[in-house]
Order: C-alpha cells, then sequence, then structure tokens
C-alpha cells in the first residue's frame, strides 16, 4: 500500500519536542550573553540588577528578543534551528500562515506552560495530536517530519 498526501501527519512527541528546545536553548542563551554584555558595557562594567536604572530596559530586551528568536522561524518555515536538527514543523491547524499574532500568543501561553511546573508540556501525553497548552492557546500543532 503506498502512502497518499492525504494520510493524517505524524505528530511530534513530547521528547523530540523538549530536545528541541533544549537545543533551542543553547543558541538563545549565546544571543542572551551578547546582550547581557552590551547591557553590562552601557552600565560602566557592573551588572545590572533589580533598582538600576536600566534594569527594565534589559528585561524587556530579554524578552523581546527571546520571543524574536522563535517568532521569526516559526513564521518563515515553521522551524526554529533545533526544530530543524530534530525534523519538527510548527503548522497551524486550520492550515492557514502562522501569524505574528499566533506567534505572540504561542509564545506567552508557553511562558505559562512551563510556569505551572511544565504541566502545559505534560498535556501533550494525553493529547491525541500531542499538543500542549501553547498549541491549544495559538490553535498550532507540531508535526513529526521524519516519515515526510
Amino acid at each position: 500500500m503506498t502512502k497518499t498526501q492525504t494520510s493524517a501527519p505524524a505528530y511530534a512527541g513530547l521528547f523530540r519536542r523538549l530536545f528541541a528546545i533544549f537545543y533551542d536553548s543553547f543558541l538563545l542563551l549565546a544571543i542572551l550573553f551578547i546582550v547581557t554584555a552590551v547591557a553590562n558595557a552601557l552600565n560602566h562594567g557592573e551588572a545590572i540588577e533589580p533598582g538600576d536604572s536600566l534594569y527594565l530596559l534589559y528585561v524587556l530586551a530579554i524578552f523581546f528578543l527571546s520571543y524574536l528568536y522563535f517568532a521569526w522561524f516559526w513564521i518563515h518555515g515553521g522551524q526554529s534551528l533545533g526544530m530543524k536538527t530534530w525534523r519538527i514543523q510548527l503548522q497551524s491547524s486550520d492550515h492557514c500562515k502562522i501569524s505574528w499574532k499566533t506567534t505572540a500568543i504561542r509564545f506567552v501561553s508557553a511562558l505559562f506552560s512551563w510556569g505551572v511546573f511544565g504541566v502545559g508540556f505534560l498535556w501533550a501525553l494525553f493529547d491525541k495530536k500531542n499538543r500542549c497548552w501553547h498549541d491549544l492557546a495559538s490553535n498550532t500543532v507540531i508535526i513529526d517530519l521524519r516519515s515526510n
């Protein structure tokens, strides 16, 4: 029997997703090290701590660049570098193009998925399509590309 184009996609499992996140965390950490080095230079070589005049700007820059790292890749091909390595891809559940709004919803709700002791990620173990809370909130799925 040959595989047709109309067959149901294979959804990526939790462990492949977590390994992709682990990979991406190293790449993102390198970017954030550079941001921190620049911020410390602007603060006369001192670490930026709560109460410093640059603290709010620093926290917002870290948050925004973290969002931008993932959003850019999700919009342009549906794969971050870690997702490419683990051959998984973000797709809209309704087959629409991934938008900036969708990525914002996904990113913020992923923070909640982690923030509740990772329960939002563990949800994938019980969902038929292996979706986490942030997939449900953003109407997206993660597809396993190994079968393609």
